[in-house]
């Protein structure tokens, strides 16, 4: 039988994988030898492991997780399931070369003092700012002691701009699309400032249609119409919201649910809707848990099949679903559920870039 198997390091040189790499995989449970022999411990691999070993050694190349790896090698003769997870995955690396770009670029200016500081000015539409702010303001940060997240993240790439909020229990994006001039460049936005810059972006209408953002080293100012609200940017790095997403929601949901808003709100406002109360850094708080009906549509499980495990849950502060319902701005929004552990995020279906997501409570 040993004739038909290869050695570790024969499966090394066939696949491109180093030994030490083989017996981490086999560690970690993502690529098991055939036979290991039981008194020197020695591992021996089939002809059919060539293949997989291949997968592994160009996945690890391109720097994807160990969760990723296992989760390709497992679905390897689906591939959909796979380009799938590859496309996630692109998305991650590109995601983080325009924030390394972004980092040189300020690290150079840390260098070079001197270097003449760059202005990055946007217009767009006053509504789609307005509804970018509305997404994600219910989503800032009131804790004294993380004044990182008392603020709104300003993020001008070269078509727009993206708004982003979090207070660690939920994160809300959205994006408006507009003209550019100058560098991609980001700001941290006190709230106050938001604020004020909702309410400007609702004055004088019919005037002008049109925002604008300028983005200087020193502050931030927004005008409409002649008006104009400014302010100095915040001091704080505000915490990487991409690598925060993709830790989140690792891959595709287990379930899509399209929901009616104005239903949806009543149901969870009505009189003895089914609801947990918990307590969270004691404060007590009211819990929603969400489930599936036998249609595969949305339901509120009540407390008695809460704790159930062999169907779809997931538990949220119920005040933060109803904010999040309402900055979504819609009749019909998305809701993903993948289970209990698994936050989850509602969306807009016709925007992609609009979504908040919140962190599940346990049951």
């Amino acid at each position: 039988m040993e004739s038909e198997l290869r050695s570790i390091g024969e499966l090394a040189r066939a696949s491109g994988l180093t030994i030490s790499a083989l017996r981490f995989y086999d560690r970690s449970g993502v690529l098991v030898p055939a036979l290991v022999d039981p008194a020197t411990g020695y591992r021996w691999y089939t002809d059919d492991q060539v293949v997989p070993a291949r997968l592994v050694a160009g996945l690890r190349r391109v720097g994807m997780p160990l969760a990723g790896i296992a989760e390709a090698l497992a679905h390897r003769h689906e591939p959909a399931v796979v380009h799938r997870l590859l496309d996630a995955h692109l998305r991650r690396l590109e995601d983080g070369l325009a924030d390394a770009r972004r980092e040189l670029s300020r690290i150079r200016t840390l260098i070079d003092p001197e270097e003449i500081a760059m202005t990055t000015r946007l217009a767009l539409r006053r509504a789609d700012l307005a509804a970018a702010v509305d997404a994600v303001r219910f989503a800032v940060g009131a804790d004294p002691e993380l004044p990182v997240l008392a603020g709104v993240l300003l993020e001008v790439d070269a078509d727009g701009v993206r708004l982003v909020a979090t207070d660690r229990h939920r994160l809300a994006v959205a994006r408006a699309v507009g003209r550019v001039d100058g560098p991609e460049v980001r700001a941290l936005l006190p709230a106050d400032t938001v604020d004020e810059l909702r309410a400007l972006l609702d004055t004088g209408e019919g005037i002008t249609p049109e925002a604008h953002i300028t983005v200087a080293p020193d502050r931030v100012e927004v005008s409409v119409a002649g008006r104009a609200v400014a302010a100095a940017a915040l001091p704080y790095d505000f915490p990487d919201y991409r690598r925060l997403l993709h830790g989140l929601v690792p891959g595709a949901p287990a379930h899509r649910i399209p929901v009616d808003v104005v239903a949806l709100r009543g149901a969870l406002t009505a009189d003895g809707a089914p609801v947990l109360l918990r307590e969270h850094d004691g404060v007590p708080a009211v819990v929603a848990v969400l489930g599936l009906d036998d249609r595969g549509g949305l339901r509120l499980v009540g407390p008695d099949e809460a704790a159930a495990t062999d169907v779809v849950r997931v538990g949220v502060n119920r005040e933060y679903l109803l904010d999040a319902l309402d900055a979504g701005d819609r009749g019909q929004l998305v809701l993903e559920l993948d289970g209990p552990i698994t936050p989850l995020a509602v969306r807009r279906p016709d925007d992609e870039d609009a979504f908040s997501i919140l962190m599940p409570v346990r049951l």
